[in-house]
């Protein structure tokens, strides 16, 4: 028998079932006979099984989940031997890689506490992330290719949940928590399905009004902030539901609210300052300010977080250099909610944003049909990490700038301009 935390009680039963619906339906659009593997923590558990028969109810494959679970994660930094911190379960991910390769959807349930790791040593913590992302490289170009349709949404962990809302008990965090995440994933509505095909028309309108104005940069303007972002040769700007290379129209991100595209690697310049905490495995990453030349980033600081931040950017040549550049409106209903959710899938939605590392080959002309060599040259990034933090606020402003140098108000004040 399975035992869940009684705070999992104050989770409203019917909109949790919507979530599941929208996570097979919307999210990943599972198709008759297509595999499904699920990664979720432990107590997402009454999610997972709700996915899994809505999964099963459509004709899905063979759904496999794959469960994580914070005190066995703590148990390997308390009491690990040293040298396994430079190992990854590299079997696992290859058989994840195989089976994205065989057309499988894949589907992440978020939820872990942010702050996981905060206590642990930073070291360990950037050696573990590293040889992670070094083993898991071959199942995550099939995701950051858009080989197939693949989805994330998120659960109320009642750590995380204590997190966002420290001075509530911990049946009541949750259950706030639980609310605000149904109202972002628009299942908060009688008819959530139409809800997203609705949004999904917007955010199409919107990366069509920058895919006509054919931008060669962007110029992001506020406090701390003056950063001039060239974009790829042949960028695309995407938002929404998007067609996967297996042919099928999926939702990635539940919530969503941006368009996004490609930056150029090498024409990256000036300075910028995060607006909101970035959740990074487990630890908190808060005020950084960075100094990008020529693409790279050549100064990085922050006031928490720091030598994880460096770290990171020690992954690899690419990780100091941007994958993805994405522009929401102040006004999101993720930022209008107040809440800080210390979790980039939504914390990313409340504001415009960019990510280090990797780019996704989906945001080129016909990128479908370029290899990674057409896609470096035309200013694509490759790295081991894909992370994205949030640089938009209502005191930022973003010019597009022609191929001609001539400029266009694209936000002001955080808000679309046109």
């Amino acid at each position: 028998m399975t035992f869940m935390p009684q705070s999992q009680n104050s989770v409203d039963p019917v909109k949790l079932e919507k979530l599941a619906e929208v996570a097979v339906k919307v999210g990943l659009q599972l198709q008759k006979g297509q595999d499904l593997v699920i990664t979720a923590p432990v107590v997402a558990m009454p999610l997972v099984r709700l996915i899994t028969q809505h999964a099963y109810v459509v004709g899905g494959g063979l759904v496999t989940v794959f469960y994580s679970d914070e005190e066995t994660t703590l148990a390997r930094y308390k009491y690990g031997n040293d040298e396994s911190f430079d190992r990854a379960s590299g079997w696992l991910y290859e058989g994840m890689a195989k089976a994205y390769a065989n057309n499988a959807a894949r589907l992440a349930i978020s939820g872990d506490n942010p702050m996981l790791l905060a206590d642990q040593d930073p070291a360990k913590v950037a050696r573990a992330n590293r040889a992670n992302s070094t083993a898991y490289k071959p199942a995550l170009e099939k995701i950051s290719n858009f080989d197939i349709n693949w989805n994330i949404v998120s659960y109320p962990n009642p750590s995380w949940a204590k997190l966002v809302f420290p001075n509530d008990p911990e049946a009541i965090a949750v259950a706030k928590l639980a609310k605000a995440i149904f109202a972002a994933s628009r299942v908060d509505v009688a008819d959530p399905i139409a809800a997203w095909a609705e949004h999904n028309a917007n955010l199409h309108k919107r990366s069509a009004w920058m895919n006509g104005q054919n931008f060669a940069a962007l110029h992001f303007q506020g406090p701390g902030t003056d950063l001039r972002v060239g974009l790829a040769d042949g960028h695309e700007w995407h938002g929404g539901a998007s067609v996967a290379k297996n042919g099928i129209t999926c939702n990635p991100n539940i919530p969503t609210e941006e368009v996004f595209t490609t930056p150029h690697a090498l024409r990256v310049d000036g300075h910028v300052s995060s607006t909101k905490p970035l959740s990074h495995q487990g630890t908190l990453i808060d005020n950084i300010q960075v100094q990008f030349e020529g693409g790279r980033i050549i100064g990085a600081k922050a006031t928490r977080g720091e030598e994880v931040l460096n770290k990171v950017l020690d992954t690899d040549e690419g990780a100091r250099r941007l994958g993805e550049v994405a522009l929401v409106p102040h006004s999101s209903p993720i930022s209008a909610s107040g809440i800080l959710f210390y979790n980039t899938l939504f914390d990313e939605n409340a504001s415009c944003h960019i990510a280090l590392g990797q780019c996704y080959s989906k945001c080129f002309v016909n990128g479908a049909t370029l290899s990674q060599d057409q896609i470096k040259a035309q200013g694509g990034n490759s790295s081991l990490i894909h992370i994205d933090w949030m640089i938009g606020s209502d005191k930022v402003d973003i010019d597009g700038v022609k191929q001609d140098g001539s400029r266009v108000a694209v936000m002001r004040k955080g808000e679309w301009a046109y």
